[in-house]
């Protein structure tokens, strides 16, 4: 009974991001949990050196070139989806960017920008687009990536367009949860903290930062994206039926202090 419901044979994801990282684990976790995924990139060589690390794996999920800022991009991006499957059940608003260590009053327009109109206004054109289509069905289930920066101010480095942009995610989160929970789709976030990818791997050429990071962490490491994708799984599932709304930490306890 209990494990049937995270059985998601059938169903159609897209994943946003998916070409690595975090995404390519949400990738990754779908497909073995018998989802159709679609990887979202907007470089191809990312989206098409996922699609190949899965296929050795023995899955085979399909890409689409997608720019998250550009609406009319997504538009025909949830458009292909249904011509060719029929139906959207899963969304995971997975890609984003950081360009923290810039000091507030450093911060350019164009910077500040930049990191809204990926974080915030391209997340949320990806669950306009796919969430009319899952309210049309009556169904559908959104996971978007969020932040302990979301939660707290992150240190030492000075990041506060990110912070924004997170915080922003999670209340966008709640409030689509708001507005479509008796429609029948549910809209939830998970607030990592930092993951082994790419995004970070400027810190670990700057070990007191690095050190800093470790310091203000209970479990005292950081984390991997596996452990990201799972709690996203558990989200998209039927598991999770009664969760919409929820930001769920996935942080080693670093929001305990």
């Amino acid at each position: 009974m209990y494990l049937d419901r995270f059985n998601l044979k059938a169903r159609v994801a897209v994943v946003t991001g998916g070409g690595q990282g975090i995404g390519l684990a949400c990738v990754e976790a779908l497909l073995e949990a018998g989802a159709h995924v679609y990887i979202a990139d907007s470089n191809p060589k990312a989206a098409a050196e996922g699609q190949a690390a899965m296929k050795v794996k023995g899955y085979v999920p399909e890409v689409i070139e997608m720019e998250v800022t550009d609406s009319k991009q997504v538009d025909a991006a949830a458009a292909r989806v249904m011509k060719e499957k029929g139906r959207i059940d899963i969304l995971v608003c997975n890609a984003g960017i950081a360009r923290s260590e810039a000091a507030a009053e450093d911060v350019t327009d164009e910077h500040w920008l930049n990191v809204i109109d990926v974080n915030l206004n391209g997340l949320f054109w990806c669950c306009r687009a796919f969430g009319r289509h899952m309210l049309a069905a009556g169904r559908g289930s959104i996971v978007n990536i969020g932040s302990m920066s979301g939660v707290i101010v992150n240190k030492p480095q000075p990041q506060a367009n990110y912070n924004a942009s997170k915080a922003a995610v999670h209340h966008l989160t709640k409030s689509l949860a708001a507005e479509w929970g008796a429609r029948g789709v549910r809209v939830n976030a998970v607030a990592p903290t930092y993951i082994n990818t790419p995004l970070t791997a400027f810190a670990k050429t700057n070990k007191p930062m690095f050190d800093a990071w470790i310091d203000g962490t209970p479990m005292a490491r950081i984390g991997e994206p596996d452990e990201i994708a799972a709690v996203v799984m558990f989200l998209a599932s039927d598991a999770a039926s009664l969760m919409t709304g929820s930001i769920v930490l996935a942080d080693g306890g670093y929001t305990c202090w």
